[in-house]
C-alpha cells in the first residue's frame, strides 16, 4: 500500500508541476495579449523569463495541497491505533502463559491484510514442544505408556508380535534374556546429556530437569520411569540412581549436538571403571556408523522406527561401544589438541569426534510424542481457504514431517505427493523438471494443482537452491497447494524465504518460535513470533509476537483485512479531498488571468486539513468494518480480496482523483452560475470572500457526505468525526469572521457574515451542490452493488438480515468423506526427528555442581 501510494503521490506532484506551468503560460498569454489595459499594475519590460519563474513558484505554492502534506502523519497515526487494536484483543490473548498478542511494529498491519505465502516452522509452532516419553524399542521388543488390547504382545508362529507396556518392561529388566540390554538402553537415557536437575522437594522424584531441548528433558524423565533417575550434576561427574543405589559416572568428554553432526555422545568412565561411548541421534548418522556386525536387532528397529513415525512421534537412534584405556589416551590427546585449536575449532572437533563414534552397538530407539496444539487443524484448513499457500520448514525428516502435515490439515488425503529426496545436483534437477513438465503437460485434463504436495529434503533442497535450479524449483513449489522442506537447517530456512521474496512480487509472512528461526523470520516481509517453550527469541525478533499459532486466523483475516481495508479507504479519501478544494483553486485562476490569487481565505484553507477534515479519515482509519469479526471469520475467501489489490490499485486511486475532478467541476461552475449575479436587496454584493465562503461550504459538506457515503459502520466517533465536522465548520465562521478582524490576525471575513447566512444562495448551493455531487456517486454505488456484485457484497447482506448459513451440513459431510478417505489411505509414512541446542553445552555442565547451595 505504502510503495503504491508514494508512486502515486509522484503522479500527483507532476501533475502539481504540470498545472503550475500552464497556468504560468495562461498568465504569460493573457497579460502580453492585455499589456495595454493593465498599465495600472506597472508591470517590467523585458522580463518574461523571470516573471514566468516566479509565476510557477507562485502556483506551485498555491496548488502545493494538492498532494496531502499531512497524509503520511496521518497514516502513521491510523497504524498505531490499528496495532493497538491487536494488542487490546482479548481473542488473542492466552490465559495458561498469561501472554497478550503484541504488535512490535505498526509499519506492516496493512500488509497482514496482504499475506500469500505463510512459511511455518513446525516443532514449537504447530506442536506444543512439550515432550512426553511414549515408546522404545530395544533388542526387537516394543515398549510403551499405553498400550491397546489389540496391540497387546502375543506369540503368533513362536514369534513375539505386539508391545509390551511399562510395567512389563519393569519386570523384563528385573529378569529376562534382554536385562543386560535394557539396562544399557536406559544408563543411556540417564547419563548421555547435558541436563541440569534442580531439586524441588524432598523426595528424590521432586526433580525439575533443565534441559537445552525440550527432547533430551523427556529423554531423562522417561529413565525415571524405570528407577533410573539422574539427581547430581557436578562439574566432572553425574550421580544416577539406578533402582535405588547411586551410582557415580565419570564423564569424560561430550561430543556436542550440532545441525551437521545430528547426534551428541559422552565418553564415561563407569562405576565399574570401564569406560563407554554413549551416542545417540538420528537414525541415518546413527545406522551408518554400526559395527559391521550390525545384528539381527537392526532391521527389526528401523520397522519399528516406521512405526512410531506413522503415529507423528519424534524417533531417534541409541547407541554405544566399550573403549580401552590405550585408545582413549590417543583420542583424548587428539580432542584436548582440537578444543584449543585457534582456527576452525569446531570442524575440528567434530573431525576428531568421527574417530571415536564407530563400530557402534544398536541399543533401540526412542519415541516422544509432541502433540500438535490447539487448533493448528483448523487455522491451517482456514487459511489454506484464503488462498495462503503454507510451507511448513521443519528440521525433522520427512515422513515426520508428512504424518504431522496429514493431521494438521496441511495435506489432505486426496492430495498427490511429489516427493524429491535425489542425492546429487544433476538429479534434483532432472527430477524438478520432469515433475513440473508434467504438470504442464497435465493442465486442463486430469491434474489438480490444488491437491498437490511437494515434499522436498535438506540435501536437495541443497542442490534446488543453486542458481541454475531454483527457477525450477520455485515454479513448481508454487504451483502446488502445501510444500513441506524436511530436515532444514535454519540457513536453509531464510533461503527459501528469500528466493520466494526475490522471484515473487508477494508477501511474505514467516512464522517461528524458536532461535533457529529468527534467521527465516527476518527474511520475510512480516515476521510473527510465537512465545513458546523454547523461549523468546523469535518473538522478540518478529513483527508480531503471539502466544499459540491458531491466533494467526484471527490476526491476518480479520485484523489484516481490517487493517487493509481501512488504510485503503482512508488513503484514498484523504486524497479525494485535497484534490477536490484545490482543483477548484485551478478553475477559479482561468477567471482572473491567471494572477495567482486564491480563491479562499489563507487560514480556511489551512484549518480545512488541519480542523473541518481531520477527523474523518481517522474516523474511517480506526473504526470502519466492511464486514464484522465473525463474518470474516466464517467466509475466509475475503481475505483475497487484498491479495488481489481490490480495495487499492493504481485504477482506484486514479478512479477517485478523476472523481474528485468532476466534483470540483461541478462545484465551482455551477457555484459560480448562481453566484454570478450577487446583487442583494439593498444593491450591495458580497464580494470575493463571501464568494469564496460560500463554495468552500459547498467543498466541505460534499467531502463529508462522500465521507458518509462510504463508510460501512457508524459508531460514536464516526458521528463526531463527519457531521461533527460540519457542525465545526457553522460554529467557527462566525466566531472567526469577528475575532479575527479585532485581532487584525486576518481581517478578509470582516463583515461577512449578515452576507452569508442571510443570503438564501448560501443554503441552497451548500445543500443542492453536495447532493447533486453525491447523486453519481450513489448511482455507481448502487449499480455496483446490484449489477456487479462482489462477493464481500453478499456477505454485507447475509450479515445485514442475520440469514443462517448452512455450511455446517456441508462440514459434516467433508468430516464423513475425510474419514472414508482416510480408512482408503494406503500410504504409509515413517518418520525421525532430532533436536538439540548447538554448542556451549558442555561449559555449562562443567561449571555446574547441583551438590552445592545456591547463593
Amino acid at each position: 500500500v505504502e510503495k503504491t501510494t508514494n508512486r502515486q503521490i509522484i503522479f500527483l506532484f507532476a501533475i502539481l508541476l504540470l498545472l503550475a506551468v500552464l497556468s504560468a503560460l495562461g498568465s504569460q498569454i493573457l497579460t502580453s495579449r492585455n499589456r495595454d489595459q493593465l498599465s495600472y499594475l506597472m508591470l517590467p519590460e523585458g522580463e518574461g523569463a523571470k516573471t514566468f519563474v516566479k509565476n510557477i513558484l507562485t502556483f506551485i505554492i498555491l496548488y502545493n495541497n494538492l498532494i496531502p502534506i499531512s497524509l503520511i502523519v496521518t497514516m502513521e497515526v491510523v497504524k498505531f491505533q490499528q496495532a493497538q487494536l491487536i494488542n487490546a484483543d482479548m481473542d488473542m490473548y492466552d490465559e495458561t502463559s498469561d501472554t497478550a498478542a503484541l504488535a512490535r511494529t505498526s509499519s506492516l498491519v496493512e500488509e497482514l491484510g496482504q499475506v500469500e505465502y505463510i512459511f511455518s516452522d513446525k516443532t514449537g509452532t504447530l506442536t506444543c514442544n512439550i515432550m512426553e516419553f511414549r515408546q522404545c524399542s530395544i533388542d526387537g521388543a516394543m515398549y510403551s505408556d499405553v498400550v491397546e488390547a489389540s496391540k497387546r504382545a502375543r506369540v503368533v508362529d513362536g514369534a513375539v508380535v505386539g508391545q509390551y507396556d511399562f510395567t512389563q518392561l519393569r519386570e523384563h529388566m528385573r529378569g529376562s534374556e534382554r536385562a543386560a540390554q535394557l539396562c544399557e538402553f536406559f544408563q543411556l537415557l540417564a547419563t548421555c546429556h547435558t541436563v541440569i536437575p534442580e531439586q524441588r522437594g524432598s523426595e528424590l522424584q521432586d526433580i525439575e530437569y533443565q534441559a537445552a531441548s525440550p527432547d533430551e528433558g523427556a529423554l531423562v524423565k522417561g529413565a525415571t520411569l524405570v528407577d533410573y533417575i539422574f539427581h547430581t550434576r557436578r562439574p566432572r561427574s553425574i550421580t544416577v540412581s539406578v533402582m535405588g543405589v547411586d551410582k557415580e559416572f565419570e564423564v569424560l568428554n561430550i561430543n556436542e549436538f550440532n545441525s551437521t553432526r545430528k547426534r551428541m555422545s559422552a565418553v564415561l568412565r563407569c562405576p565399574d571403571g570401564t569406560i563407554k561411548l554413549y551416542c545417540k541421534g538420528a537414525d541415518t548418522v546413527i545406522i551408518e556408523r554400526l559395527d559391521e556386525t550390525r545384528g539381527a536387532s537392526v532391521q527389526v528397529t528401523l520397522r519399528h522406527l516406521e512405526e512410531y513415525a506413522t503415529e507423528g512421534l519424534r524417533t531417534l537412534c541409541l547407541a554405544m561401544r566399550d573403549i580401552s584405556e590405550e585408545e582413549y589416551r590417543t583420542w583424548s590427546a587428539m580432542h584436548a589438541k582440537a578444543s584449543t585449536t585457534l582456527t576452525n575449532r569446531q570442524q575440528e572437533l567434530d573431525r576428531v569426534a568421527e574417530l571415536i563414534e564407530r563400530d557402534l552397538v544398536l541399543l533401540g530407539a526412542t519415541a516422544i510424542e509432541d502433540k500438535l496444539q490447539d487448533g493448528v487443524p483448523q487455522t491451517i484448513y482456514t487459511l489454506a481457504q484464503a488462498g495462503i499457500k503454507i510451507w511448513v520448514l521443519t528440521g525433522d525428516r520427512q515422513e515426520t514431517a508428512i504424518n504431522i502435515g496429514y493431521s494438521c490439515k496441511l495435506i489432505q488425503e486426496d492430495f498427490s505427493l511429489i516427493i524429491c529426496n535425489e542425492s546429487t545436483h544433476w538429479e534434483t534437477k532432472e527430477f524438478l523438471q520432469k515433475k513440473l513438465d508434467a504438470i504442464r503437460e497435465g493442465r486442463g485434463s486430469n491434474i489438480d494443482l490444488e491437491s498437490l504436495a511437494l515434499i522436498i529434503d535438506g540435501r536437495s533442497l541443497d542442490f534446488a537452491l543453486e542458481k541454475d535450479v531454483e527457477v525450477l524449483f520455485l515454479e513448481l513449489a508454487t504451483l502446488c497447494r502445501a510444500v513441506i522442506c524436511c530436515r532444514v537447517s535454519p540457513l536453509q530456512k531464510a533461503l527459501v524465504v528469500k528466493l520466494v521474496k526475490r522471484r515473487r512480487k508477494a508477501i511474505l509472512l514467516a512464522i517461528g518460535d524458536g532461535a533457529n528461526d529468527v534467521s527465516m523470520i527476518q527474511a520475510a516481509h512480516v515476521g510473527v513470533g510465537i512465545s513458546g517453550q523454547e523461549g523468546l527469541q523469535a518473538a522478540r525478533s518478529a513483527d508480531f509476537a503471539i502466544a499459540q499459532f491458531r491466533y494467526l486466523r484471527k490476526l491476518l483475516l480479520v485484523h489484516g483485512a481490517w487493517s487493509y481495508h481501512r488504510l485503503s479507504k482512508m488513503i484514498l479519501f484523504s486524497f479525494y479531498k485535497n484534490i477536490t478544494l484545490y482543483i477548484t483553486q485551478f478553475w477559479f485562476a482561468i477567471f482572473n488571468v491567471f494572477s495567482g490569487q486564491t480563491v479562499y481565505e489563507s487560514w480556511s484553507i489551512t484549518f480545512y486539513t488541519v480542523f473541518f477534515t481531520v477527523m474523518p479519515p481517522f474516523a474511517i482509519g480506526v473504526f470502519d468494518q466492511f464486514l464484522n469479526a465473525r463474518s470474516l471469520d466464517r467466509y475466509p475467501e475475503m481475505y483475497k480480496m487484498g491479495q488481489k489489490g481490490v480495495f487499492f490499485n493504481v485504477r482506484s486511486f486514479w478512479g477517485w482523483a478523476v472523481n474528485a475532478f468532476y466534483h470540483s467541476l461541478i462545484l465551482f461552475f455551477l457555484g459560480t452560475a448562481l453566484l454570478f449575479d450577487d446583487a442583494e436587496s439593498d444593491g450591495m454584493v458580497g464580494g470575493q470572500w463571501v464568494y469564496g465562503v460560500i463554495i468552500y461550504t459547498a467543498v466541505l459538506t460534499t467531502v463529508l457526505l462522500k465521507a458518509a457515503l462510504i463508510t460501512n459502520m457508524w459508531t460514536k466517533w464516526t458521528v463526531l468525526a463527519i457531521p461533527g465536522s460540519l457542525i465545526l465548520w457553522f460554529a467557527f465562521l462566525p466566531i472567526y469572521s469577528i475575532v479575527a478582524p479585532k485581532f487584525r490576525t486576518s481581517t478578509e471575513y470582516e463583515g461577512i457574515l449578515g452576507h452569508i447566512y442571510a443570503n438564501p444562495r448560501f443554503w441552497l448551493i451548500s445543500a443542492l451542490l453536495p447532493v447533486l455531487c453525491m447523486v453519481r456517486d450513489y448511482g455507481y454505488k448502487f449499480l455496483k452493488r446490484m449489477y456487479f456484485t462482489k462477493p464481500y457484497h453478499i456477505v454485507q447482506e447475509i450479515q445485514k438480515f442475520n440469514i443462517p448459513d448452512y455450511r455446517p451440513r456441508m462440514e459434516r459431510f467433508k468430516k464423513a468423506v475425510h474419514k472414508a478417505r482416510l480408512l482408503q489411505r494406503l500410504r504409509r509414512t515413517r518418520g525421525y526427528a532430532f533436536s538439540q541446542t548447538e554448542g556451549g553445552q558442555e561449559k555449562v555442565i562443567r561449571a555446574y555442581d547441583t551438590t552445592m547451595q545456591k547463593p
